[in-house]
């Protein structure tokens, strides 16, 4: 059965925690594959994704009293707190997420809550782009929702009707917006989207999908050709959004907020966000970009912010999801090669790793290859051909071995298939 060894491990984890008892559940929520999609979550653009193979599982005991009890299987960290709507993140901890989760709901779902004993395992490489951090956030959600049957408040029956809405609630309990009447609070501390929640709550397994937010739309799914898998490469950087790149990645999208209101202060105009903005004329880009150049103290950097979300989001994703509408996987590559290279140049989120990576992967023959994630660190995916995975993957780990001996000794290479999204599994 897949997942069984994490299964295992958080079972054993629950029971060093809690003792031995009939009652406990279990959960599976998967990691991401940001096939494309850099930073246009939260300015409204479109992302390409799929869930990955890899994940955590979660082993669940309710509890009748509002306590909450959570243990890593692997680290055996534990962490002991009582929902309420006071509590107190914990910046670059991974109780900043069980702990932000738990104030949200108290607040926007009060009265009195029941906690649980909880413990994790995870076979997804931390800070590697791979959204681990959200996947823990849809998981401590999931458990508090399940235990409290919050999908029958009445708060939650105004605002939730679709596993999209839900995607962005969580998106929002995450970067602390409000959502529909759910007011928001501090969030975790990073100003992202809800393209990691869609993923993972959403996606279907052999399959890329393609979606648009603020608020979440599904616009079309294509199945993943057969005879093609994803190669990914774990450059060893850490890429953690909850540590010190933290600021780094919220710059990205506080340029796309500046260029926002850049545009409602000379239009007049109340949009919502970036992507609505340029869908509001046809000339709506070429005003954009005058008055950026106008109105910005530093109209460089935002004008290369705007050309990397448009192109990203209106021109290359399209593009792509056309070719795998039509089983063209060999047509992306030029296409992904543009995306990665506006990653470098306008969005600035790149390492030499991940460029490197990126470089290696299509010189060594794949049919695409490209960053994903927040950046400043992370992974590489490249899309091979089934039947070559393994040969493909042990040339491109020795080739980053000799470029980055010391980064190389943390890397990661491995395959994975679009997998489900997040599953139930009592």
């Amino acid at each position: 059965m897949p997942h069984d060894g994490l299964i295992e491990a958080a079972s054993a984890a629950l029971t060093a925690l809690a003792g031995a008892s009939s009652d406990a559940r279990a959960l599976f929520v998967p990691g991401r594959l940001e096939v494309l999609g850099k930073h246009t979550d939260y300015a409204g653009g479109r992302s390409l994704l799929a869930a990955a193979e890899l994940g955590i599982c979660f082993a669940i005991r309710p509890r009748s009293d509002a306590q909450v009890r959570v243990v890593d299987a692997a680290s055996k960290e534990s962490l002991d707190f009582t929902i309420g709507p006071a509590l107190r993140r914990a910046p670059g901890h991974w109780g900043n997420y069980p702990m932000t989760v738990a104030r949200r709901i108290a607040r926007n779902f009060p009265g009195p809550l029941k906690g649980a004993d909880i413990a994790f395992a995870s076979d997804l490489p931390p800070a590697a782009g791979m959204s681990s951090s959200s996947a823990l956030v849809v998981g401590f959600f999931t458990v508090l929702a399940d235990v409290n049957q919050l999908e029958r408040r009445h708060e939650y029956l105004e605002n939730v009707h679709s596993s999209e809405e839900l995607a962005g609630y969580l998106g929002a309990v995450e970067n602390g917006h409000s959502f529909g009447s759910l007011r928001g609070d501090a969030g975790v501390g990073t100003t992202g989207g809800s393209e990691d929640h869609t993923a993972i709550l959403c996606c279907r397994a052999g399959a890329l999908s393609q979606y648009a937010f603020c608020p979440v739309r599904h616009e079309r799914t294509m199945p993943l050709p057969a005879g093609w898998t994803f190669a990914i490469g774990v450059s060893g950087v850490v890429a953690d959004k909850n540590g010190p790149a933290q600021d780094a990645y919220n710059r990205a999208a506080q340029e796309a907020d500046t260029i926002l209101k850049a545009w409602r202060a000379a239009t007049g105009r109340t949009d919502f966000s970036l992507a609505d903005a340029l869908a509001s004329a046809p000339d709506a880009l070429e005003r954009m970009r005058e008055i950026v150049r106008t109105a910005a103290t530093e109209p460089e950097a935002l004008l290369g912010r705007l050309e990397q979300f448009v192109a990203e989001s209106l021109e290359i994703i399209p593009e792509v999801g056309d070719c795998l509408a039509r089983g063209d996987v060999e047509g992306i590559g030029l296409l992904v090669d543009r995306s990665q290279i506006g990653a470098e140049r306008w969005l600035g989120n790149q390492v030499p790793e991940t460029v490197a990576l990126a470089r290696s992967a299509r010189r060594l023959g794949a049919a695409a290859a490209s960053a994903f994630g927040a950046g400043f660190g992370g992974a590489v995916w490249a899309l091979v051909r089934t039947a070559a995975a393994d040969d493909f993957l042990e040339r491109w780990g020795r080739e980053y071995l000799a470029a980055f001996p010391d980064r190389g000794k943390q890397a990661q290479f491995f395959l994975t298939r679009p997998g489900p999204g997040m599953e139930r599994l009592d």
